[in-house]
């Protein structure tokens, strides 16, 4: 371990910027802290540089309660996280990005991140160290080095920030142990779902508004609604201070949430699809949690779809297509999502979300006035609404359904929550008195169908995310996009992606599951890739495998998500169970386009 890099830094003034190279690796800057610079930006206009900040067991100094389990580890990392990008200072210096520090701390959802991790029995660090992964542009003018900025940056700023907010003894009291019992507490609310019966949990007092998109922070409190449950659906959870808390809770089955445009039903079921994670103190849904294989379904045309079976609810097309290994470039919205429902049931969901706004209506409903009109024989499409019970009954799979604009899921719903105004009554008496009254006189379109799994596998070659370089190209800007090797992978419809961290590591999991995981049909894929998770967290997904190198720039993907890339991904190709056993599995993938 090296020392002096103020004056290593001094002595690079005036230089040209690839100068700064010579500083890779690490430094001891004071007694129990050393920075890694690991990777150097080659001029200051690019990404900024990658360092690493690692507080010794004794300088970090943070009880080992807060770092003993895997799911306080998460959370401490996460808080800490927040703690470097409020202590990082928001001033530039020179030219492009010189002076800029940068860390992904997240909104709203708390994640395994990379950017801080802490070291336990059995992981690369020493128990009880603690290390920040940061982003850093050192200070040029121009492209020429400003090397006593550099030492000033280096040497005085970043030490400062470690000492602020990766030193125990200087966070505020108390603040650290709250969070992570904060986050532990949401977890065992969540582990309490399946044995009681239960989807979701929505906990009385609530605060579902959001004040705007773009953030997710929560509606002013003097604004909001809060959430309270109708007596007939409230519930207990335990606590894990031996307390109970009441709310809420969504049976397992069939629920409809129903009321008038503006009265709060998407609100509702979005903070059930944002609850498979949990949230920040303060963000007023820290007490909603959703089984953690919930999937959000929605229609999404434009995308493409490979060798999904789609038959539960796609007859056979025009022209005598079959559709158990339906492919298309170009998805209409009901095909999509069909081909989106089946995909969650591949990646293991045991809840579907769907909200009527964001799906295809012929894929949804066909009333009694259609049916008459259109023959059966001359629609192929077989609607949700024919399918739901059975997902539930066959393969045990809740759906929970906004619904505004169709009593026909009165006939099918095992519980109806209707919202005024953001106010919450259970009305599944009143619903079933209506369709009692109001028939539908609409016929069922389809006898049983098969909810098998065709066992897809992914053809390696098809996952290649090398670019034109021949170097692999995976990066994330935002969200909703994601360039994989020359193909940009549209991930708006994807909703349960948090963060641009995740989509870049679902990215770079696609890309390991095809290098090190290939052979296997995707549910034993992704159940390899979540045991190495498990096994050596997010920096598994390093580019070069090696710990403690890693940008820091990663949070860890739900099976779901790592699986919605790759079936987006437009290259990706994938063997059937019936392929291999008539071709002995060549790995070709030839189109089945739709209509």
């Amino acid at each position: 371990m090296r020392s002096g890099l103020g004056e290593a830094c001094r002595r690079l003034d005036g230089r040209g910027y690839p100068a700064y190279r010579s500083l890779r690796g690490g430094w001891r800057v004071e007694p129990g802290l050393t920075l890694f610079l690991d990777r150097i930006a080659r001029d200051p206009f690019a990404p900024p540089s990658r360092l690493r900040l690692r507080l010794d067991p004794g300088a970090a100094g943070f009880d080992p309660f807060l770092h003993a389990t895997p799911v306080r580890r998460i959370a401490l990392g996460d808080f800490l996280a927040r703690r470097v990008a409020r202590a990082a200072p928001r001033t530039r210096i020179g030219s492009g990005r010189s002076g800029e520090i940068a860390i992904a701390s997240g909104r709203q959802e708390v994640l395994e991140r990379s950017a801080v991790v802490l070291g336990a029995s059995g992981l690369p660090l020493e128990p009880g160290a603690v290390e920040a992964r940061l982003e850093v542009g050192l200070p040029a003018a121009g492209r020429r080095i400003l090397g006593r900025r550099a030492a000033d940056l280096l040497i005085r700023e970043l030490p400062r920030i470690a000492r602020a907010a990766l030193v125990a003894a200087n966070l505020p009291p108390g603040e650290a142990d709250a969070f992570v019992r904060d986050v532990e507490t949401q977890e065992r609310l969540r582990s309490q779902l399946a044995e009681r019966g239960l989807v979701a949990f929505i906990a009385d007092g609530a605060i579902l508004p959001r004040a705007h998109g773009a953030t997710g922070r929560p509606l002013a409190t003097e604004e909001a609604v809060p959430f309270r449950s109708p007596p007939s659906v409230r519930v207990e959870l335990d606590l894990p201070d031996g307390g109970r808390i009441p709310g809420m809770g969504v049976p397992e089955g069939v629920t409809l949430i129903v009321g008038g445009g503006y009265h709060g039903k998407s609100t509702l079921l979005q903070a059930l699809a944002r609850a498979v994670a949990p949230h920040i103190p303060g963000d007023g849904r820290e007490r909603v949690v959703t089984l953690p294989d919930a999937v959000t379904i929605r229609a999404e045309e434009g995308r493409s779809v490979a060798s999904v079976d789609v038959s539960p609810f796609l007859r056979e097309l025009p022209g005598g297509r079959r559709t158990e290994r339906f492919s298309t470039r170009n998805a209409s919205g009901s095909t999509s999502q069909a081909a989106a429902i089946m995909e969650a049931l591949e990646s293991g969901a045991t809840v579907l979300l769907l909200d009527e706004d964001t799906s295809a209506t012929n894929l949804m409903i066909r009333d009694a006035r259609m049916q008459a009109l259109v023959a059966r024989d001359a629609e192929p499409i077989v609607p949700f609404l024919d399918r739901v019970r059975e997902l539930h009954r066959r393969r045990g799979v809740s759906t929970v359904i906004v619904m505004g604009g169709s009593g026909d899921y009165f006939d099918v719903a095992d519980t109806v929550i209707q919202l005024e105004e953001f106010h919450a009554r259970e009305v599944t008496a009143r619903a079933r008195e209506v369709a009692a009254a109001l028939p539908t006189r609409r016929a069922r379109e389809a006898a049983p169908g098969r909810f098998d799994d065709a066992r897809r596998t992914p053809v390696p070659a098809s996952l290649d995310p090398s670019g034109r370089r021949g170097r692999p190209r995976i990066r994330a800007r935002r969200r909703e996009t994601l360039q994989y090797g020359e193909s940009e992978v549209d991930l708006r419809a994807v909703e349960q992606l948090f963060s641009a961290s995740q989509t870049r590591a679902a990215g770079r999991a696609v890309a390991l599951a095809a290098a090190d995981h290939a052979g296997l049909a995707l549910p034993a894929l992704l159940d390899a890739l979540e045991d190495r998770l498990d096994r050596d967290g997010v920096d598994a997904l390093t580019a070069d495998g090696r710990a403690g190198r890693h940008p820091g720039r990663l949070a860890r993907p739900r099976r779901h998500e790592i699986a919605a890339v790759l079936n987006r991904l437009r290259a990706a190709r994938f063997t059937t169970r019936a392929e291999e056993a008539a071709t002995g599995a060549d790995g070709r993938c030839p189109d089945n386009p739709a209509p």
